[in-house]
């Protein structure tokens, strides 16, 4: 696949080690960094966006083949892989850096992510109001090197045991046949 033909989708759902983890088993899904997008300072450290202080969102940024999978699908993934209904927060983990977001790079993405929204929320698929919010893309800053990949490399340690092996639990079971690898 030409790397013209593939798409860009930058999100943040909590901690970016779970996002990316989540991400990199799709199919059609290539090149997945975690790094902060949405503050307001240029090439924030890690330590500073974890103070709360920037305003940048932990995320990821990925790019897709849409032949293989689509925005929807990866919203979709998105939404079953953390909670939209807790703001600010997930798990553990607090603070607006930790934040719920879409960040769309095109007008028809940000269509898509209001319609999936609409669409949880008729059918109400969570107890409490999404509170994800769809913001226009901005520069997104890639994290120091030793945040890339981290899930993978570190298993054994106990918040990718006890936060983001369920997150992956639950991806093999909902999504099966998205996944890069069949188990």
């Amino acid at each position: 696949m030409a790397e013209d033909k593939l798409q860009k989708a930058t999100l943040a759902g909590g901690c970016f080690w779970c996002t990316e983890a989540v991400f990199q088993r799709l199919e059609g899904v290539e090149n997945v960094r975690s790094g902060f997008t949405g503050g307001e300072i240029k090439n924030p450290p890690y330590r500073e966006v974890v103070s709360g202080r920037t305003g940048h969102a932990e995320a990821i940024e990925m790019f897709f083949d849409p032949s293989k999978i689509s925005y929807r699908e990866i919203l979709l993934v998105f939404f079953a892989t953390h909670d939209p209904t807790t703001l600010n927060r997930q798990q553990n983990d607090v603070g607006t850096q930790y934040r719920s977001a879409i960040f769309y790079h095109n007008e028809k993405q940000k269509g898509i992510a209001e319609e999936v929204i609409e669409l949880l929320r008729e059918e109400k698929a969570f107890q409490d109001p999404i509170v994800t919010e769809v913001t226009q893309a901005s520069t997104f800053y890639e994290a120091e090197q030793e945040h890339q990949d981290f899930y993978n490399q570190h298993r054994q340690q106990p918040y990718c045991q006890f936060i983001i092996d369920p997150k992956i639990t639950k991806l093999k079971k909902l999504f099966q046949d998205k996944l890069k690898h069949k188990a």
